[in-house]
């Protein structure tokens, strides 16, 4: 059942096709919510999203695709939890998310890989907010630029913009290291 089948049927009450949407997307709303700072939290940052997207579900425009209206929701779901608790938000990658360049039997280039991984998210963790959440969508997340600009809320120059000084920085900080 494609997305707008099963948001048919769940706005007509069937939970199975609800229980759908929540089975494709959980995987990648967890991994927004705690790309975008939600850490150890970003459990219940998803869950919080799911229960507010069905709650809003009529409200969802049917010509508009169903995942980066749903990541909107995770990104501000993450927002209020990162705000609430008074700091930024660690961000954690799954490290088996990245591929890993060195062959398995390798450790040389195994270990020259992870130190990369940990250099590379390091200075993105360090980015300015907006920048963060920008090169977190478009790269970490594998968004377009208007997908992004959806989940975040922002206009689309504004995440070219944000997105563009955040790879600035990631390479005058990195880039040479990394290279």
């Amino acid at each position: 059942m494609d997305d707008d089948e099963a948001i048919a049927r769940s706005l007509t009450g069937d939970l199975a096709a609800y229980e759908a949407l929540v089975t494709r997307y959980s995987a990648l709303a967890h991994r927004t919510a705690v790309m975008l700072g939600a850490g150890d939290e970003a459990q219940d940052v998803v869950q919080e999203a799911f229960v507010k997207a069905y709650r809003h579900l009529a409200s969802f425009r049917r010509d508009a695709p169903f995942r980066p209206w749903l990541l909107r929701i995770v990104a501000n779901e993450t927002h209020t939890l990162t705000r609430s608790r008074g700091r930024r938000g660690e961000l954690a990658l799954r490290l088996g998310a990245i591929a890993d360049a060195a062959a398995p039997d390798d450790p040389e280039g195994a270990a020259v890989a992870a130190d990369r991984r940990t250099r590379l998210l390091a200075a993105v963790r360090d980015l300015p907010e907006r920048e963060r959440q920008a090169v977190v969508c478009r790269y970490f997340l594998q968004l377009t630029e208007a997908e992004t600009a959806q989940v975040l809320g922002w206009p689309v120059g504004t995440v070219k913009s944000s997105t563009h000084r955040g790879l600035a920085r990631l390479r005058k900080g990195v880039g040479n290291e990394l290279a």
